[in-house]
């Protein structure tokens, strides 16, 4: 097989767990794309949490895109074109908020280069924003203080009681929103319809390549559906094991060059341009 595309996702899975992209995984990424392969950052971040890591990679200067909001926004790295986009409607904002705040929970959502929230003080928001470099803007009255358009808000706290808050709230908003979480302590709130695969459809159909063709890396709950749709879906060691029986192979972890060694064997030790098998 010749691959033609690697979709990775970011934490845990491209970068280690100092959110730092290893010298053997940098090497491996650069030399893919020198053989032609396509890049893609798939991540439930806003685009300007995912665009430094793909500027370290150099993906404006070759076939790179960004995959942001889980879908919700997919972006051309060599001239920030917004090849495909959907936003969260606004209706929905006010039964979110009620449903976190009501819980014990905090709730936020992405700006252009801030993130608005309840609180400046939780851990959980302020991981966030140093995961995603974006300074947090306080929002005493969050439904009317957000700006829109918004493509998530994110609900954010104890792990402990997250799984049984998602499966109620999921419950509730069945057939309305997607409701997922992408860590123990981030319950991330879409529009229908938008999650990875999706959006990977829409990607390599406007690109025409065949999805036999796609690795696709991940870790959490939100990377199971591009798992199983890529040709060849990779679980990290460190992911979940519901996430490591949806792949096709299991490699070793974020902290270990995961992403190097199936790039280096499957890709970089073939002959250019005939990679795979």
């Amino acid at each position: 097989m010749t691959y033609k595309a690697i979709v990775l996702d970011l934490d845990g899975t491209l970068t280690n767990d100092e959110k730092i992209i290893t010298p053997r995984t940098y090497r491996a990424l650069m030399e893919a794309q020198q053989r032609g392969v396509i890049v893609v950052l798939a991540s439930g971040r806003p685009p300007h949490g995912i665009r430094y890591l793909a500027d370290e990679l150099h993906l404006n200067e070759g076939n790179g895109y960004i995959l942001a909001f889980n879908g919700g926004q997919i972006i051309r790295c060599s001239d920030g074109h917004q090849m495909y986009s959907q936003e969260l409607s606004s209706d929905f904002v006010p039964e979110l908020y009620e449903a976190a705040v009501s819980n014990g929970f905090e709730i936020l959502t992405y700006q252009t280069e801030t993130i608005e929230s309840t609180s400046q003080s939780n851990p959980y928001i302020q991981k966030a924003s140093q995961t995603n470099r974006m300074p947090i803007v306080w929002c005493p009255d969050f439904v009317n203080d957000i700006h829109y358009p918004i493509y998530k808000c994110l609900i954010v706290g104890d792990p402990e009681r997250m799984e049984a808050f998602e499966t109620k709230l999921a419950k509730q908003m069945e057939g309305r929103m997607n409701i997922c979480c992408s860590t123990p302590f981030f319950l991330e709130c879409a529009p229908l319809g938008i999650d990875k695969a999706n959006a990977l459809r829409q990607l390599f159909g406007m690109l025409d390549i065949p999805l036999e063709s796609v690795i696709a890396f991940g870790d959490g709950h939100n990377d199971i559906s591009m798992i199983r749709l890529a040709g060849l879906g990779v679980a990290m060691d460190n992911a979940d094991e519901s996430v490591k029986q949806s792949a096709d192979l299991v490699t070793a972890s974020n902290n270990d060059d995961g992403v190097a060694l199936v790039i280096e064997k499957l890709i970089l030790e073939s002959p250019a341009g005939s990679n795979g098998n």
